[in-house]
């Protein structure tokens, strides 16, 4: 006897290439079988004229908390991972998330930033994009090279963090500029013997040399030949600015050459971080980035700067509130559209939304349980609506790829970055018998992103069914707001 049967809808499994109708069986938190006539169910639920598929893994989500979960539930998330700036200490981290039950499955990083922060400044901050803003009022972690000591401490740490099963190590490189290759490669050795992957926000961003993302993308591709690391690429779109074809070029070069170097991009030309990150003060960063100071905006009043020396001012005040820094301009130039397209499009690169925490009119994160949000919460709309803006625009409506292949951007290929060093990712990301019943119950014709600037808050629309390990998230697109099924991904941890 079945605990579900999900009934006669289009099956889609980017794994096997399996495309038809067929019923899908859940049992135990899995998937118990795929085709017709599976025998009896608790219960049966239709879901004729909905694609049934594998529910989407978000490798680089800020947001970790219940409000952020529902609104990434309704964008067909059912794993969301905190891979780019990780967290620390990491057992005290899934030790919280557990206590405080989870709508989606979570997991996160060895914490690099935050190990160097604890052991240069003896700051001790909160692992969040924020609490690493903050920490930038000691900038010595971020523009200093370690010593000796101090280095071997930060590697004591990571390793620390990897013991306790972090899924590899987050490297934001850009907001601690100064580092040296030598902790670098230290690091780096450090992934390759364990087996895990680093998640790399490359060390600069800018158009022209020196210090372009060019360099930056020449240094991580020696890393991973020189350590054997696997270097994966965070936001490929944002950190690539308007060199991405060729920054595309080389990354294709390293894996052709065999070297593990994995991209993930997500389809917006507007990013989200902390004002305190250097790059905003650097004197020359309208040339440098091909974008003025009014590309930057403060997310929580919608305030464009018009200056560097409001930037400082908003520094000094607060580096740890949050910006949206338009550096493409995809609604209004067709040559920014085309430059989206290689991120997003590229080979094998997976599709990540980057998601950055819900903010309150006083910067404070929101952490509540009201559903719908707080109309007055802010974000950055990939918060909301990352994987439907991409099924829709790139799938739907262009035509950019099949269904199959875009649906493995959102699942199969972010399982498959994970599943080496990660064994239970093996068991997400497709749909077969033994698989983890993380499933979203789409209708195609309706899947679209409702979030914009103005109003980031909007779910999206089109998910019909979620189930995360097989229970129900949303059914019939409406929130089961009790709801807590998430479950941790994590690297076994030696007895």
């Amino acid at each position: 006897m079945h605990d579900l049967v999900l009934s006669g809808g289009r099956v889609v499994d980017p794994e096997s290439g399996f495309d038809g109708i067929a019923d899908v069986a859940v049992e135990g938190g899995r998937i118990a079988g795929i085709g017709r006539d599976l025998g009896p169910a608790r219960r049966t639920l239709a879901v004729d004229g909905l694609v049934v598929a594998p529910g989407f893994i978000d490798l680089h989500a800020h947001g970790q908390c219940v409000p952020a979960d529902r609104m990434q539930a309704f964008d067909g998330v059912t794993t969301a991972l905190e891979l780019e700036l990780g967290v620390w200490p990491v057992a005290r981290w899934y030790d919280e998330q557990a206590h405080a039950g989870r709508v989606l499955n979570y997991g996160a990083s060895t914490g690099w930033v935050f190990a160097r922060i604890a052991a240069m400044t003896a700051q001790q901050t909160e692992s969040s994009i924020a609490g690493m803003g903050r920490a930038m009022q000691d900038r010595r972690w971020a523009d200093a090279v370690a010593s000796p000591a101090e280095t071997a401490d930060i590697v004591a740490r990571v390793r620390a963090g990897l013991d306790q099963g972090a899924i590899g190590i987050g490297f934001p490189n850009a907001y601690a500029p100064g580092t040296g290759v030598k902790e670098l490669s230290e690091l780096c050795s450090l992934a390759a013997a364990a087996g895990t992957p680093t998640f790399t926000h490359v060390a600069y961003m800018a158009n022209i040399d020196p210090l372009s993302s060019v360099e930056a993308y020449t240094r991580l591709i020696g890393l991973a030949g020189s350590t054997g690391a696997h270097m994966h690429i965070c936001h490929f779109n944002s950190t690539s600015l308007q060199d991405v074809e060729r920054s595309a070029e080389l990354v294709r070069t390293a894996q052709r050459q065999g070297l593990k170097v994995t991209v993930e991009a997500y389809p917006y030309g507007t990013g989200s971080t902390v004002i305190g990150a250097v790059f905003f003060a650097d004197p020359a960063f309208p040339e440098r980035t091909g974008s003025g100071y009014d590309s930057v905006e403060t997310l929580a009043s919608g305030r464009r700067f018009t200056g560097r020396a409001e930037v400082l001012a908003a520094q000094a005040e607060d580096p740890g509130a949050l910006v949206l820094w338009h550096f493409l301009d995809v609604a209004g130039d067709e040559r920014h559209r085309a430059l989206l397209d290689v991120s997003v499009l590229f080979p094998g690169g997976a599709i990540a939304s980057d998601a950055v925490p819900w903010l309150m009119p006083d910067g404070a994160t929101y952490e509540g349980e009201a559903w719908p949000l707080p109309d007055d919460a802010v974000s950055h709309p990939r918060s909301s609506g990352t994987f439907t803006r991409f099924l829709r625009e790139w799938v739907r409506e262009r035509g950019t790829l099949p269904l199959s292949e875009g649906l493995a951007k959102c699942a199969l290929i972010p399982a498959q970055i994970l599943e080496a060093s990660t064994p239970m990712m093996r068991a997400k990301g497709r749909l077969r018998a033994g698989c983890d019943a993380d499933i979203v119950c789409f209708d195609l014709d309706a899947l679209t992103d409702r979030a914009d600037f103005r109003h980031p808050n909007r779910p999206s629309e089109g998910v019909r069914h979620l189930l995360v390990g097989g229970e129900t998230v949303i059914a019939d697109g409406q929130l089961v707001r009790a709801a807590r099924p998430g479950r941790p991904v994590r690297r076994p941890v030696a007895a």
